[in-house]
């Protein structure tokens, strides 16, 4: 029967329609005039695709119709074939398979409505998941594979895993493993650690909450369960400030008025409780054992998202008839809220990743600032850079030998141009960043939560902003009570007063509330004027409505639970004023409710049931509560239904917005005027309305109603239909006007904001008018700029006229609603944003959280601009995820975009300090740090090869082992890594001069211009310092590694020097610390810097009394091939042929082949003459060059033999001595 039950139209909007035609048609004759009858049908319209919005002024000149001087649309042509592919057709297609074998390996389960047994698990007709939270990303399994994905699937990291695997290749071995691995292996460990204590700590809590031990009811009694083990169907008891641990619907609670709080602070957000109900079959039952004794089910339907609405119903089988009730939002216990009064017991119906939390808990993307996606971008540029360096290296050698392999080597050598210590610094700054903030005292409380995007304080061009509780205090103030005729102040609250005290001046003996009349009788005020009587009877039945309907309820202090007992009529109940404290959902029915309790009319008591007032004489007047219907955005309105216990009289009460109201009540001629009034003061709006019910009336009504809400189809609007019949014919009893006063130093902070360049738009769900006025007085729009309000549109061709019409106008602001906003993004999604993108400021009213968080993204999507999106509640949060940077506030309506946001802060007013002075120093101390840490690469690689070229290209290191490790950390890193402390200008000028702020979203700091000019600076620097090594100490040409090392060690500490703007004391303890480092290290790594003086022995075993091995270490090996490099350019001439002859005859077989090439070889390279007396087949048929053969025979262990051949003299030439001569003897050779 239920489900038949017809559905009443919901109240059309024919009025507004009516209004649309009268704003179209008002004209009069003339081209524009029939515009309304083109387009009353959305279909007639379909011909609009080929005439877009004209964005340009030409058309508006002509006379005729704006659709006639349209220009012809802009068709995208679509692309197909190859041409698709190329421009991300392949993107499409990958993601497309990867979801498809994802859907196939891992298939979802299908969720369905079930019926629930109660205390009966073992009935369940399917398998629900365990009852577990497991909030960890990986197992023992996949946490070493997911933790080196998330690493190398950057290019930056997967460039230096492939380069330090390549060491692994002898034919690739240029220098120690550790002079690759150890940096990578930091980076690596480093984020191993960090993830490993994350993925720990996430266990720990999991584990905790897993468990944690209830209460079960069982046939044999209670039980201890852990959350884990806890089954659909279960019925559990959850104490007083304990968790619920699964979705649950209640059955039974300790209070006497079967209802409990709960806290859902962690759920939704909201600081306020809620009331929840227990079903009242259960209730009603004497003990919990009866539970057991009874057959019952529930029906609940499938898991959703929506934590907001439930629809099953309550069903015992054991009666007769049997009972059926339906259950609602107010019947259900939602995982993860805390019960706040009382013990309840409740039936589990849903578990694990099917309650309504974990549904509703996504992983917020991770969000990559504007300034690492630049870096990357010149990291490209420069593993390009390299690339071309390495090919034209291996061009000018000619292509000889296994050029390939010699490619693969200069890569190698010149990998230093992007250097890994890039990543290392960055993130160490962000981190240095984020403390700095937090603990700057002139924003305290402030708290950093993703803290690697802090750079992105200073690119910021968008500030989109909710108003309630972030611009404004969501501390709510009455202020104005209108009745029509007359209106009351704050000034002339005194006489409301006085009305409400004469209207109850009849005192009854009687203390209780069952005898005294509501309404005083029409006696006792014979002696007061007509018109007198009249007013005090109006402002009595209105402070009375706004005293009854509300969800209000008062909580004392004193009682442990509720305090709206039954037994509230008792003599010695505690209702003083110091004790009772009013818990609702909105701060808006707080207020009222503290505004009637100022002019003498008190809520005191409420459950389920009833409410009491007291009067300003004492007396306790009792309503019963019939029904309740709650506010919702959709209605926009909320409603009671209550008899008066002492006159038995129904009546029916509601308030709402004046939108959803207007409609509603009688015809009057001051509403919508008065509205308008309030809301251009900065007011919001209710109006009050009721309607009084006969006895029969209501039992039609409630007959009705109980059938719609137990219907399983279509209850919602089933539901809706019922109430609309009764919302006819509203008598209006007031309209009250609440203030929202604005956060503190709003308007500077809005006008530094704005001088800075940073558009601002508030995105509010107020009405037009209220958001307006808020607009004006917190100076988001200024007093002498022009506002353009939106018309409300509702098809394709209104919106094309109203936009149009917008595009007449300049420098104003814009106003739209979300309905007509929801309108113009379906057809005209690109023309607003770049209409709206043009005006100084904007405001969207009633704008839902989806389309809140639609916006964001628009304005990233269409100007590619940092937006930064900034709120205080729940509804804030997708806004808050979607933007480049979210701010959150802790305000009165919960912790939860403060949770969900990057950072977060106690006031609005902290936003200027956050951006102008941190956004500031971030920016330009990250750019600063990421270019002179590539310069630090860049230098020493032009350096190689600088020395690769002066040595006819030999693809062999300068600088080997400790030296490469030592420069990107003890050398240069703390001098360096000391520019995060550097600052162009002081705190104070950058909120002074807020305009600074506008260079910093231009991305001058770092630029691909910057970019080059550090590129230039580095290669002359490495260039000046390598030649000059040469050229100007080569008689030291032995020790040229320490000469050039020690000028490059200098000369980045000078220019850390040059490059500092502000001078901090620990900028001068690094440069001074660095100091002492290298010259600590000269004297205690000495090998490394070619310090060794070489004194060869006649058996070759050892050097300076130390036993070489074999094969030798790299020093002994590459200071040797500098001695021969040395030697063959200062006799300008290559290995005597006789000598080189004379010892291969000595050499074992295996050698000699590779000896005589080296001889051969090394005439070509030192352009000498070509050899004499004999012909070697062996280098002529492999003609490598003497780079490949020094690296393959060093790499090889064949060192020593190369190596002995020029010792001898390597050591005579020091000496200055003129001849070079070799060893005579095989005995010579260190082997």
């Amino acid at each position: 029967m239920a489900d038949q039950i017809p559905l009443y139209p919901v109240r059309s909007a024919a009025a507004a329609g009516h209004k649309r035609a009268a704003y179209y048609s008002a004209a009069g004759p003339g081209p524009g005039a029939d515009r309304r009858g083109r387009y009353q049908l959305e279909d007639e319209s379909a011909h609009l695709d080929e005439m877009p919005l004209m964005m340009s002024e030409e058309g508006f000149e002509n006379d005729e119709s704006d659709y006639h001087t349209l220009p012809r649309a802009r068709i995208e042509r679509r692309k197909s074939g190859l041409e698709w592919f190329v421009c991300g057709g392949w993107k499409f297609l990958c993601s497309s398979c990867c979801d498809w074998l994802i859907n196939i390996c891992h298939r979802k389960k299908e969720l369905k409505a079930r019926t629930v047994w109660l205390g009966c698990p073992e009935k369940s007709e399917e398998k629900h998941p365990r009852n577990s939270i497991k909030n960890q990303k990986y197992n023992v399994f996949t946490f070493i594979p997911g933790v080196l994905y998330e690493q190398f699937k950057f290019f930056l990291n997967l460039y230096f895993l492939v380069v330090s695997c390549s060491q692994f290749v002898p034919a690739l071995k240029i220098g120690y493993l550790y002079t690759y691995w150890a940096p990578l292996g930091f980076v690596l460990a480093v984020t191993i650690t960090r993830e490993a204590i994350d993925e720990f700590r996430r266990f720990q809590r999991d584990k905790e909450v897993n468990s944690q031990l209830y209460s079960k009811l069982t046939v044999r009694g209670k039980v201890q369960v852990k959350s884990s083990d806890i089954q659909v169907g279960d019925l559990i008891i959850v104490e007083k400030n304990q968790r619920i641990p699964s979705d649950m619907v209640f059955l039974r609670t300790s209070e006497k008025a079967g209802s409990c709080f709960i806290r859902t602070d962690q759920l939704d957000g909201e600081t306020d409780w809620k009331l929840k109900v227990a079903v009242s079959c259960t209730q009603r039952l004497p003990a919990l054992g009866d539970l057991f004794s009874i057959r019952a089910y529930v029906y609940a339907q499938k898991p959703q998202l929506d934590i907001h609405s439930f629809e099953g119903t309550f069903t015992r089988e054991d009666s007769d008839p049997p009972i059926h009730e339906s259950l609602s939002i107010e019947n259900t216990l939602w995982a993860s809220t805390i019960v706040a009064s009382g013990t309840v017991i409740g039936v589990v119906i849903y578990t694990g990743k099917e309650t309504r939390s974990v549904m509703n808990t996504s992983n917020p993307k991770n969000k990559i600032g504007l300034l690492d996606l630049e870096l990357n971008q010149l990291t490209k540029a420069l593993f390009l850079a390299l690339v071309v360096l390495s090919v034209v290296m291996v061009t000018l050698q000619g292509f000889a030998g296994p050029w390939y392999r010699n490619l693969f080597r200069f890569l190698l050598l010149f990998s230093y141009i992007i250097p890994i210590s890039l990543r290392v610094n960055l993130d160490m700054g962000k981190a240095a960043y984020g403390w700095m903030i937090m603990k700057d005292e002139n924003i305290p409380g402030t708290v950093v939560r993703t803290s690697t995007i802090p750079e992105e304080l200073g690119r910021l061009v968008y500030l989109l902003t909710d108003k309630t509780g972030t611009l404004t205090q969501n501390e709510m103030t009455f202020r104005r009570l209108h009745l029509g005729t007359v209106s009351y102040g704050a000034d002339t609250m005194d006489e409301i007063q006085t009305h409400v005290l004469s209207s109850y001046a009849q005192v009854h003996p009687q203390t209780g509330g069952n005898n005294p009349s509501s309404t005083p009788p029409r006696r006792a005020q014979s002696s007061t004027p007509k018109v007198r009587k009249s007013v005090s009877s109006r402002v009595h039945e209105a402070v009375k409505a706004i005293a009854l309907c509300h969800n209000v309820t008062p909580v004392y202090e004193s009682q442990a639970g509720v305090t709206g007992e039954t037994e509230s009529a008792e003599a010695d109940q505690d209702f003083s004023d110091e004790n009772r404290t009013y818990q609702a959902s909105s701060p808006d029915e707080v207020a009222l409710v503290r505004w009637t309790e100022s002019v003498g009319l008190t809520l005191v008591s409420r459950d389920l049931t009833s409410m009491q007032l007291k009067t300003p004489g004492g007396q306790v007047l009792t309503y019963c509560i019939l029904q309740v219907f709650p506010f919702t955005s959709e209605s926009k309105r909320m409603g009671i239904i209550v008899r008066d216990e002492s006159t038995a009289e129904i009546t029916f009460y509601m308030k709402g917005a004046d939108v959803a109201m207007s409609s509603i009540v009688q015809y009057n001629d001051w509403l919508e005027e008065e509205c308008g009034n309030m809301a251009r003061e900065g007011l919001r709006t209710l109006v009050v309305a009721k309607k009084a019910l006969t006895e029969e009336q209501y039992q039609d009504f409630e007959s009705r109603y109980s059938q719609a809400k137990l219907s399983i189809h279509d209850r919602v609007l089933k539901v809706a239909a019922v109430v609309e019949s009764l919302e006819r014919e509203l008598e209006l009893l007031c309209l009250t006007g609440v203030e929202d006063q604005l956060q503190a130093d709003v308007r500077p902070t809005l006008e530094m904001l704005r001088n800075a360049g940073i558009k601002i738009w508030m995105l509010t769900g107020d009405k037009l008018e209220t958001a307006t006025c808020i607009a004006k007085s917190s100076h988001l729009v200024s007093r002498t700029q022009d506002i353009h309000i939106f018309r409300p549109v509702t098809s394709r061709g209104e919106a094309h006229l109203e936009l149009n019409a917008f595009r007449r106008k300049h420098d104003c602001a814009l106003v739209i609603s979300g309905d007509s906003l929801e309108v113009c993004l379906k057809y005209y999604e690109h023309e607003l944003v770049e209409l709206a993108c043009q005006c100084p400021a904007v405001v969207c009213c009633r704008c839902s959280p989806t389309q809140k968080a639609h916006i964001v993204t628009l304005l990233r999507q269409h100007t590619g601009r940092r937006t930064c999106a900034i709120g205080d509640g729940g509804n804030d949060v997708s806004m808050i995820q979607a933007a480049d940077c979210g701010i959150g506030i802790e305000g009165k309506e919960g912790k939860q975009a403060s949770l969900a946001a990057d950072f977060s802060i106690t006031q609005f007013r902290h936003v200027g300090r956050l951006l102008m002075v941190h956004g500031r120093n971030s920016y330009k101390r990250s750019a600063a740090l990421g270019q002179f840490v590539m310069h630090r690469g860049l230098i020493i690689s032009t350096m190689q090869a600088v020395f690769s070229s002066v040595f006819y290209f030999a693809s062999v290191p300068l600088y080997q082992g400790f030296l490469m490790v030592g420069y990107a950390t003890i050398y240069t890193m703390f001098p360096v890594f000391s520019l995060v402390l550097d600052q162009d200008v002081k705190p104070e000028m950058a909120i002074l001069y807020p305009e600074l702020y506008k260079d910093l979203t231009k991305g001058r700091s770092l630029s691909f211009k910057t970019f080059l000019i550090w590129v230039l600076i580095s290669i002359y620097q490495g260039g000046i310092l390598m030649f000059g090594a040469l050229v100007l100490f080569e008689a030291e040409f032995v020790h040229v590694v320490a000469i050039s090392f020690t000028a490059l060690v200098l000369t980045e500490l000078l220019m850390v020097a040059l490059t500092i703007r502000t001078w901090h004391w620990l900028m001068v303890v690094a440069e001074f610390l660095s100091l002492g480092c290298y010259v600590a290290s000269l004297a205690f790594l000495n090998e490394y810097f070619g310090l060794v003086q070489l004194e060869i022995v006649n058996d070759g075993d050892y050097v300076n009394g130390q036993t070489l091995g074999y094969p030798p270490p790299d020093w002994y090996r590459q200071s040797i091939f500098w001695s021969f490099l040395r030697c063959c350019l200062h006799h300008d001439r290559a290995l005597p042929v006789e000598s080189v002859g004379h010892h291969c005859g000595q050499l074992p077989s295996t050698l000699r082949p590779q000896v005589l090439e080296a001889q051969a070889l090394s005439s070509q390279l030192l352009q000498a003459e070509l050899l004499r007396g004999r012909q070697l087949p062996e280098a002529s048929r492999h003609r490598r060059p003497l780079s490949w053969l020094l690296w393959e025979v060093g790499g090889r262990g064949l060192g020593p033999a190369l190596s002995s051949l020029m010792s001898t003299e390597a050591a005579r030439a020091s000496t200055g001595k003129e001849s070079c001569s070799f060893p005579a003897t095989v005995k010579d050779l260190p082997f």
